[in-house]
């Protein structure tokens, strides 16, 4: 594959070029949306579960520990063909974009999950202790204190988790997840050509620059510390 083959843009069906920017873009956003929901509620599981005195409690930070353990260790190619029954049972079909969502999350929530435990620990206690003293009960304390006092970096942290997820797109349309992914190994890489790689790679670092534009963005918004 010469270098001049990365610049033949006639070669480039831009129709189906929109077609995969599309299915990777929508893929990634629903993802990024159930690994949020998913995320915070495992890492608030280990936050108020870590220094419980009870043995069940304990018991129930262990195994959510085991399973985000488990989730982060195992390499995401290999993820994507271990989770082929679940995958199936659930949507269906092992293949098409539909097919990538149960990996992606299962692969990123764990994930998200830890850096929502350490967003949650590094909160000031006398805040929650403040909070505590006044009357409120837990809840209160969770969706009056612990979120919104840890808002700023659960948002950069999901900034990081969706550009991983865009990263991880990439690697599902190789074995027939589609997006853009799917188009640079199929009609690029196996087809030798050079064009539709570049341009693929392009438009998934665009979305990869707009992603983390948008996380900024929010972050200077809603954090208070920022003048």
């Amino acid at each position: 594959m010469s270098s001049s083959s990365f610049f033949n843009f006639s070669s480039v069906d831009w129709a189906e070029m929109g077609s995969a920017t599309w299915e990777t873009i929508w893929v990634t956003l629903i993802s990024v949306i159930f690994t949020a929901v998913i995320g915070c509620l495992i890492g608030l599981l280990l936050f108020e579960t870590k220094d419980s005195k009870s043995i069940g409690v304990r018991g129930i930070n262990w195994i959510v520990s085991l399973f985000v353990n488990v989730f982060r260790s195992i390499p995401y190619i290999i993820l994507i063909v271990v989770l082929i029954p679940f995958t199936n049972s659930i949507v269906h079909t092992i293949v098409g974009p539909v097919a990538a969502l149960p990996s992606l999350i299962l692969s990123a929530a764990p994930f998200f999950g830890r850096i929502v435990e350490m967003s949650f620990r590094e909160i000031d206690q006398g805040v929650l202790e403040a909070a505590e003293a006044m009357g409120a009960n837990r809840w209160t304390v969770i969706f009056k204190v612990l979120l919104p006092e840890s808002l700023p970096a659960l948002v950069s942290g999901l900034t990081v988790t969706a550009i991983s997820l865009v990263g991880y797109t990439a690697m599902a349309g190789a074995i027939g997840a589609g997006g853009l992914g799917a188009l640079a190994y199929n009609n690029g890489f196996l087809q030798y050509n050079g064009t539709i790689i570049f341009v693929a790679t392009v438009l998934i670092v665009l979305f990869v620059f707009f992603l983390q534009w948008v996380g900024d963005w929010l972050v200077k918004k809603i954090d208070k510390r920022v003048v």
